[in-house]
């Protein structure tokens, strides 16, 4: 049975990237479990200069493979008008031939994001990164209100998934709060993911 928790995103300015390592952080808290971390490449209208195999920073590339050996998977993308960044939904519109095989259909999903303004389209954002997952058969978890963070959260943080609030200039730490939230769907993936393999 796999036990890597594929925690995928892009992050353009660094803080979906630090979302998604207090993601990672929470998988790894579940014994047996451990995070991959992976990023998708920027794109662009027209490509004049291929990316370089290995970004300069952060995680290494995704591939198609790290979907397929995934026991689960943790999705998270900044906003972009209230909808997930334009990388994201290019790696996810090439996922055709997983989705034709089923490769991903029973496996837990869980989604993350980032926006600078408190309603800059959070909810819709994790809500438009959960759709493809749902026709790929993905199982949707998400952050309960059993967390006391989820209720007490002045910032971040949804019953959708984890989230933060980066500030209009991007200078907002991460909040405790939203630390916590993170962390626990983290958590909440990796028990999902582990005890569906146990009942398999």
């Amino acid at each position: 049975m796999s036990r890597d928790i594929l925690v995928l995103y892009y992050s353009r300015t660094g803080h979906t990237a630090r979302l998604a390592r207090l993601v990672a952080r929470g998988v790894e808290e579940v014994p047996g479990m451990q995070a991959r971390l992976r990023q998708v490449p920027p794109v662009a209208p027209v490509t004049e200069i291929a990316q370089p195999p290995e970004p300069e920073e952060g995680a290494p590339y995704a591939t198609r493979q790290d979907l397929l050996d995934c026991a689960a998977l943790a999705l998270g993308s900044p906003t972009r008008f209230g909808n997930m960044a334009a990388p994201l939904k290019y790696f996810l519109d090439n996922t055709g031939a997983e989705w034709a095989s089923g490769a991903l259909a029973g496996k837990p999903a869980a989604v993350f994001t980032s926006t600078s303004t408190m309603h800059g389209g959070q909810e819709s954002t994790l809500l438009s990164m959960a759709l493809p997952l749902l026709h790929h058969g993905m199982l949707l978890v998400g952050v309960p209100y059993t967390e006391p963070a989820l209720t007490a959260t002045r910032s971040g943080g949804t019953p959708y998934g984890a989230s933060h609030v980066s500030g209009p200039q991007g200078d907002n730490a991460i909040s405790e709060h939203e630390r916590e939230l993170a962390r626990a769907l983290g958590r909440r993936l990796a028990d999902v993911a582990r005890r569906l393999a146990a009942g398999a």
